[in-house]
């Protein structure tokens, strides 16, 4: 998610394969922002549990969104398998994070 938030402000491709899919060039910043802040939030280990999860919810959601949006412009099912490896990297993540912050009900 960090490398994919550093290369919508770096890599002008991006900019092109965002106009693509119908979005304004806004979008792409924000969601760089949005994944900058949901990896922070994932990395830093004193936020409590609900911001955590809200990170992943985030996350989650946009990789959804991410697979309709190549679907919708046409494009084929191989389209998908970045999307795929995102969320079963995200789903291990989740699955394995560590006892305390999946038991924590403190701060």
């Amino acid at each position: 998610m960090l490398f994919s938030a550093y290369s919508y402000f770096t890599d002008p491709s991006f900019k092109e394969a965002f106009a693509y899919l119908g979005y304004p060039d806004y979008f792409r910043i924000e969601l760089g922002v949005a994944k900058i802040l949901g990896v922070l939030a994932l990395l830093l280990p004193f936020l409590p549990r609900i911001i955590k999860g809200f990170a992943y919810a985030g996350f989650t959601i946009n990789i959804i969104a991410a697979a309709i949006a190549h679907l919708a412009v046409g494009e084929g099912i191989r389209s998908l398998v970045p999307m795929v490896i995102a969320g079963v990297l995200l789903a291990l993540s989740y699955y394995f994070l560590p006892l305390s912050l999946n038991t924590s009900t403190t701060s």
